[in-house]
């Protein structure tokens, strides 16, 4: 979710007033921590996950499943370990937006050694059972993007309601009792993006077109207590949703790599943002929303759309009066330009930015490239401050900085190393939703970073034009991407262009498929690559066991063998006695559709279809003593 500072936060009118001084002082934090780790060396590879959870209280005697408000109630004994002893914890704990969401990381960073992937499902699967330990009979933690009842009548337990009169969402299905409590930053967050939009925000999602959803698909949304605004807002045949809560209220799975110095970091960032669109089509997970089945299968547009504070203005919609800038997405959205020397060329898109502030990095030493990027970056307003952070020490502090850079939530974020911290520079890896199982997470994570270091060692180019990784995040969130379209990708990706290449003669349209696993004659194939790699290392038995198990997952996903989430989802409902082919699913096929995912989770029944016919893990207590004698040498 980004940084999370303590203190009393401000209202959106004060906000709004300080939002020139958080811009000022961000950038000169920015140009001092600059100045001070720009010739940084030397840091190794060091890599972590992010796994997001729901709660679920499962009630097997009235057949319902709904989210179990107690994030803040179960996450007091877990950071409580992390209090006692920070160094020694094998998880950390974080609160996210849900009052039923929590956030879990590995307690120390996985190094640059291949024996780590044999421990990375191990310790998701400890950070699994350690929530498990501390729920209450009927209760259950998911690692699932979307809950698909979120915002329907009476999904919350204890039981809550909406206020759409009054306060911070306002919304007509998402109640602010679902909000995490125990941190002021979001329901402020909530508050200060409906007040500087200057409306609740609108996200519509296609409906699935079954043969029983009428024709215009259209909800009663006085009934609920709208006031004539949000019938305006919602699109017929769409499924409407008002509230940050939905976007927010989703869970994903992310990763941050540690690169040797900042060029490797822009290389990084800059190689896997045309991976973005392609993983989050393989890992789709979330049909389903405000208990209908819907016509994509990813929660991208949704948190986008959940998050988009842009006045009419900024959106185009009137003539600039009170703001300075036309802003073309949402601060939640995939990246605009490229930070390397080698991808300025395929900067194709006009980026919005300030203009004297990037004059300013400029005249500070800051290249052409970088200083776009955090001038584009600057043009959003603070939309969360507290008074305790008005005013810092601009030589020491970052937190001006970090205001902005952490509510522009991208597909990928660089991030500067921490003030006087061990931490070097990094790069985060935004898009992927979240599996079902351990097995699952653990693959598409070890998948990521090998495909990080076969980027570096090989020095390949995966760079297309801006526009075609936009091209691209729109189509993977369709239906069944993974297996009907087609995606902007590199043909050649292992050598550079030549000289007198056009740009567009670099890249063609293929499928996750023949991206994954190759196309004869034509295109390597990343796993191929990856197994190169591997080759050309000196892997022991279980680590080679361990990573050709997770690329198979891959490979089977990008084929079609396997289905993906949100595939298999699907087929589920469209399954069940009770769906009437209505695009609706009921509390009981919510409930039913709940429990067949924590058999598979909990490896009570297999599902093959979906994982494949092995997946019992082969992690055994040998491997963190070969980690450590490894480390030794």
């Amino acid at each position: 979710m980004g940084l999370l500072t303590e203190g009393s936060p401000l209202s959106w009118e004060e906000t709004k007033k300080l939002s020139d001084h958080v811009r000022k002082h961000g950038v000169i934090q920015f140009i001092n921590l600059y100045k001070r780790l720009r010739d940084r060396q030397g840091d190794v590879l060091k890599w972590g996950d992010e796994v997001e959870y729901i709660l679920v209280k499962f009630d097997d005697e009235k057949k319902t499943a709904k989210v179990s408000l107690r994030a803040p109630e179960i996450l007091t004994p877990l950071n409580e370990k992390e209090h006692k002893d920070p160094t020694g914890v094998k998880s950390l704990w974080r609160p996210e937006y849900g009052a039923y969401m929590i956030e879990g990381t590995p307690g120390k960073p996985y190094g640059g050694l291949l024996a780590h992937f044999n421990v990375v499902e191990a310790n998701m699967r400890y950070r699994r059972q350690e929530v498990m330990n501390e729920l209450k009979p009927g209760e259950a933690v998911m690692s699932l993007t979307s809950f698909p009842r979120l915002g329907c009548p009476d999904f919350t337990d204890p039981p809550s309601q909406p206020t759409p009169s009054s306060g911070a969402s306002r919304s007509l299905f998402f109640p602010d009792e679902a909000i995490f409590p125990g941190h002021p930053r979001f329901k402020t967050l909530t508050r200060n993006i409906r007040q500087r939009r200057g409306e609740k925000v609108a996200i519509n999602l296609p409906i699935f077109r079954d043969e029983n959803v009428p024709e215009p698909f259209r909800e009663d949304l006085k009934a609920l207590g709208d006031d004539g605004s949000s019938q305006s807002a919602a699109k017929d045949n769409h499924v409407y949703m008002d509230a940050m809560g939905f976007g927010m209220g989703c869970c994903c799975l992310q990763l941050t790599f540690q690169a040797c110095n900042i060029e490797e970091a822009r290389t990084l960032y800059d190689q896997l943002a045309p991976l973005c669109p392609i993983m989050l089509a393989l890992t789709a997970a979330s049909p389903i929303h405000r208990g209908y089945l819907t016509d994509v299968d990813c929660r991208w547009n949704v948190i986008s759309c959940s998050v988009d504070c842009r006045t009419q203005e900024e959106r185009g919609l009137e003539p600039l009066k009170e703001n300075k800038f036309r802003i073309n997405k949402s601060r939640y959205d995939s990246i605009d330009s490229y930070l390397s020397n080698q991808g300025g060329k395929y900067n194709d898109v006009p980026l919005t930015y300030d203009d004297d502030i990037y004059k300013q990095l400029m005249e500070n030493g800051i290249d052409r490239l970088l200083a776009q990027h955090v001038a584009h970056l600057f043009i959003r307003d603070s939309v969360s401050l507290f008074s305790e952070k008005v005013h810092q020490n601009d030589e020491e502090d970052t937190d001006h900085f970090e205001n902005i850079q952490s509510t522009n939530w991208q597909t990928m974020r660089f991030k500067p190393p921490p003030p006087n911290s061990s931490i070097g520079w990094r790069v985060e890896f935004r898009p992927c939703e979240v599996q079902i199982t351990d097995f699952e997470n653990a693959a598409i994570v070890c998948f990521i970073v090998l495909l990080s270091r076969v980027i570096l060692s090989y020095n390949l180019n995966l760079l297309i034009p801006i526009s075609k990784v936009d091209e691209n995040m729109a189509k993977a969130q369709k239906r069944d991407a993974v297996r009907t379209e087609k995606f902007w990708f590199r043909k050649d990706i292992t050598s550079e262009a030549k000289d007198d290449q056009k740009v567009e003669d670099e890249y063609t349209e293929f499928t996750v498929n023949e991206i994954i696993n190759g196309k004869e004659g034509v295109f390597v194939g990343l796993i191929a690559l990856v197994n190169s790699y591997l080759a050309s290392m000196n892997v022991d038995a279980d680590t080679h066991c361990t990573v050709q198990r997770y690329l198979k997952l891959i490979q089977r996903r990008a084929s079609g063998e396997l289905l993906t989430t949100a595939a298999w989802l699907r087929r589920q409902v469209e399954s069940h006695p009770e769906y009437m082919k209505d695009a609706v699913v009921t509390p009981r096929i919510n409930y039913d559709l709940l429990k067949r995912v924590y058999e598979i989770q909990t490896n009570e029944k297999p599902c093959p279809e979906l994982l494949g016919p092995c997946t019992t893990s082969r992690t055994t207590e040998k491997i963190p003593a070969a980690i450590a004698k490894a480390e030794k040498c």
